[in-house]
């Protein structure tokens, strides 16, 4: 059977599956970090240094200790397993839009001598692309999920993204908010799933 005849109950398996083998591929990643003395770290984006672009795709997977990715781990989950009910396929395409731009725009305004890392940028990503996703397509469902997430993590997103706490990429989070719902601006499909 194709992703496109799965039947609701054969989305939410394979979207659960996903994301919950991806939230233990970051726990065992921390793992590893931890056991080789933070050596994974400097994998993160470099800010505007040619060897830090290749920490673009890998800074979501890596995190600076076990509260980073904890912290990390539930709102990963939740907004991951409803943007993966849209199919599996439609789920990695989104994410890996919102992590090269959200990478990029990170790289290229960070503090100098800075290294981010963290799944923050592509949960802000998920985050923003639930929000508008929802609207653009007039899927009624979408708007009602819109709606929920943004009561529950709304002002919690929002004080993210502003540079309150130097400790944390206010940068990352921004823009990986912005390339999320520039995605969904970008990425409408020709009838609504979900």
């Amino acid at each position: 059977m194709r992703e496109g005849e799965w039947t609701r109950a054969d989305r939410a398996k394979a979207a659960a599956k996903l994301m919950l083998g991806w939230v233990a591929l970051l726990w065992l990643i921390e793992l590893v970090d931890h056991a080789t003395g933070h050596a994974l770290d400097a994998y993160g984006i470099a800010a505007r240094e040619s060897d830090g672009l290749t920490g673009i795709p890998l800074a979501p997977f890596l995190h600076f200790g076990f509260d980073h990715v904890a912290s990390n781990s539930v709102p990963l989950l939740v907004l991951g397993f409803v943007t993966a009910l849209s199919g599996i396929r439609r789920f990695l395409a989104v994410a890996a839009a919102i992590t090269l731009a959200d990478g990029f725009a990170v790289w290229l305004i960070s503090p100098s001598h800075s290294i981010t890392a963290g799944a923050s940028g592509l949960i802000f990503g998920l985050f923003g692309y639930l929000l508008v996703r929802g609207f653009v397509e007039r899927s009624p469902l979408g708007v009602v999920v819109a709606v929920v997430i943004a009561a529950f993590w709304g002002t919690t997103f929002l004080a993210g993204a502003l540079p309150t706490d130097s400790m944390v990429s206010w940068q990352a989070h921004l823009f990986g908010l912005l390339a999320g719902a520039g995605v969904a601006l970008l990425a409408r499909p020709r009838r609504a799933v979900f």
